[in-house]
């Protein structure tokens, strides 16, 4: 009888040194240390550009999000349904976690073999400065034995708004998916193909910190994520930057009630390229804290993402599972890409 990768799972294979899981507490310092102290940018900006702004009800919504995907690889989303009471419960949750003394956050400490829990980014090792930033995985069950360990006994509404939250936005993503199988021109039989039966998916509460040198800090250093699609609801602080060719960089403006969606290696991979997985960081703010959820969907960890090749393209990767696609970013996040191309 054969046996299912969970995503957690995929991700213990390839353990972190306690030192690139710790955050440092945030409130016992009052200027940057050096440890967080990077060189100052002098990066192409253009604020006058905006990313996409698309309404789900649109009946032109899969072509609208098919273009977005293809020239921006980032689009921001209105009227999605997900309820607004529900945004600001689990943001507020996030708020409750992160505003916990720096010691009872880490009962919650992710383990050097572990996926979920307490944390800076998994991205840490491969940078020579730390980022400003402190994270909380949610898997699977996990969700549980965590928050018992930070509230032993008021965790319960964390637990309820949570999974409410994860169950609403698999939803969404079930949908955007479809949608962008739709412009991808991935017909039925195709998509039965795949053979991908449900998904696995995970959730990053993630917090910035107000920072005494934001010019020489970082939030989160620039990197392509490794999903299938990422649907990120944030607070009204803005900070979120994305990289687009021959512009630069371009702040993501919050728009009240919007999410925002990006495309993952894996839909890169199985556009063939033709969407942009995309290259996005984050900026700290001086005064006040910035919040987001991110919820990050793929398909099943076992399963195999086989690029979209139409009549006269070749394919620009060869196949490759979820499983083994997070082990290469994993090892390199640079290289993971090349290592499968064709």
């Amino acid at each position: 009888m054969s046996t299912t990768t969970t995503l957690s799972e995929a991700y213990r294979e390839h353990p972190l040194h306690p030192h690139h899981i710790i955050p440092i507490d945030f409130n016992s310092v009052c200027s940057l240390p050096e440890s967080h102290k990077w060189p100052k940018s002098d990066d192409l900006y253009d604020n006058k550009i905006s990313v996409p702004v698309i309404d789900l009800r649109d009946h032109r919504v899969a072509q609208l999000i098919g273009r977005a995907c293809e020239k921006w690889g980032v689009f921001q989303l209105i009227y999605h349904g997900i309820p607004l009471n529900l945004l600001k419960d689990a943001e507020s949750e996030a708020r409750r976690l992160f505003s916990l003394p720096s010691r009872q956050k880490l009962k919650a400490l992710r383990a050097p073999a572990g996926a979920t829990g307490y944390g800076i980014a998994r991205i840490t090792p491969f940078f020579d400065k730390y980022m400003w930033h402190e994270g909380f995985t949610i898997m699977g069950t996990s969700i549980h034995d965590h928050a018992k360990q930070l509230w032993p006994h008021n965790h319960a509404k964390f637990c309820d708004v949570m999974e409410t939250y994860q169950k609403k936005m698999n939803i969404l993503a079930d949908q955007l998916t479809q949608l962008i199988f739709k412009s991808l021109d991935i017909s039925e039989e195709q998509a039965e193909e795949m053979n991908w039966v449900g998904s696995s998916s995970a959730l990053q509460l993630n917090s910035y910190p107000s920072c005494p040198e934001p010019n020489r800090a970082v939030g989160l250093a620039p990197h392509t994520d490794t999903s299938l699609i990422t649907i990120l609801h944030e607070n009204s602080i803005a900070g979120l930057q994305i990289f687009k060719q021959e512009v630069g960089w371009v702040s993501v403006k919050p728009v009240d009630g919007a999410l925002v969606v990006n495309v993952g290696d894996l839909f890169h991979i199985l556009s063939n390229a033709r969407f942009h997985n995309v290259l996005h960081r984050v900026s700290v703010n001086q005064k006040r804290q910035r919040l987001s959820l991110a919820y990050f969907y793929n398909p099943p960890t076992d399963s195999t993402v086989v690029p979209i090749v139409k009549s006269g393209q070749v394919a620009r990767y060869r196949p490759v599972t979820v499983k083994e696609f997070i082990s290469l970013k994993a090892k390199s996040p640079e290289k993971a890409l090349s290592c499968i191309k064709t």
